[in-house]
């Protein structure tokens, strides 16, 4: 018996995933299709065994798994997945992948270079420079309005909101730079902090400590406005809050204020909310922000994992009868199990 593979998304770059499945000799169809709402996901593939999206961008509610009477694996093409109702996926006995190691290496580096950015006044250079104000005179532009906002990490405290493993990544690259970390995140055994040498706390402390406070977390109904007014009045008035994670974890309308305010010394966002930003928006108008248009996890090497390992899910899931390696929802297993008529996988 075939399977049919329904992929609801498409981008420049993509591989072409019918031919894929052909040479890997699997009995499985694929259907091709944009899907731009709820409606065009269920007409799509409500009798799919499978479904690649990115659920980020096109979410699936119950009202869509409900209707998707055949599915037994969404795999979503990226880390996360608060597109998707889980809590429905599992309750319907519906597995939901994503792939959540393909750029770790990509976040840290980019999450380390908006911290050195901040620090040594990159981007601010570089456009002064472009608008002719190197003057090498002691009273010049560039030494009395930037070189004294300039730090030296050495001796810094980095505070990381979330532990999981892009920030774990993170540890060994910013002590190279002679940075002290500390961390929030109540999921994460105590092992694993001694483990890395990095110590925890809450939430307060890490934000009344910390000299860049950089962001980790999955966006969920605890972490969407995580980061609000109350949280930047607690950092320091010289600190920098570092995004590489997900928009909605910060108020942006609070943390403007704040910058305004001189609540704290400037961020360096990689994501924003919405996306793109809009560009009326006063944050854009502000020197002491970056931003790097979602551009963190973006390599060749992390895209070419990232587009490959669909098809390695559906095949693992549909022909091998495995678990998925990126399976977000274990909790569905029992679920799962009884409702196709199948006994434990074997390890993948």
């Amino acid at each position: 018996m075939g399977f049919t593979v329904v992929q609801i998304f498409d981008a420049t770059g993509m591989p072409d995933y019918a031919q894929m499945f052909q040479q890997s000799g699997a009995d499985i169809k694929l259907v091709r299709k944009m899907c731009r709402n709820e409606d065009d996901i269920i007409a799509t593939a409500k009798h799919a065994d499978g479904i690649i999206g990115a659920v980020s961008v096109q979410p699936m509610p119950r009202r869509v798994l409900e209707a998707l009477t055949k599915c037994r694996l969404i795999q979503n093409l990226g880390v996360g997945y608060d597109g998707v109702d889980v809590a429905a996926a599992t309750e319907l006995g519906i597995m939901v992948a994503n792939v959540p190691d393909f750029n770790i290496e990509e976040v840290s580096d980019h999450a380390m270079a908006l911290m050195l950015a901040c620090a040594r006044k990159v981007v601010v250079l570089n456009e002064v420079v472009r608008a002719g104000k190197w003057v090498s005179q002691p009273t010049s532009y560039i030494q009395q309005n930037i070189w004294t906002k300039t730090v030296r990490l050495r001796g810094q405290t980095l505070g990381l909101v979330g532990f999981g493993r892009i920030p774990q990544t993170l540890v060994p690259k910013a002590k190279g730079f002679g940075l002290r970390i500390i961390a929030f995140d109540p999921y994460i055994p105590q092992g694993i902090f001694d483990q890395l040498g990095v110590e925890k706390v809450d939430l307060d402390r890490l934000l009344r400590e910390s000299d860049f406070v950089s962001l980790h977390t999955p966006l969920t109904k605890e972490t969407k406005g995580l980061i609000g007014i109350e949280q930047l009045k607690k950092m320091k008035p010289t600190a920098h809050l570092i995004n590489t994670s997900r928009g909605a974890v910060v108020n942006t309308e609070a943390l403007c204020q704040a910058l305004t305010q001189g609540l704290l010394a400037g961020a360096a966002l990689d994501v924003t909310e919405p996306e793109p930003i809009n560009m009326d928006n006063p944050i854009l108008k502000l020197d002491n922000v970056i931003i790097t248009a979602h551009s963190a996890g973006a390599s060749p090497m992390a895209m070419t994992e990232l587009w490959r390992r669909p098809v390695e899910e559906m095949i693992n899931v549909l022909i091998k009868k495995q678990w998925p390696r990126g399976l977000v929802n274990p909790r569905v297993k029992e679920k799962y199990l009884q409702k196709w008529g199948l006994n434990e996988p074997s390890p993948c």
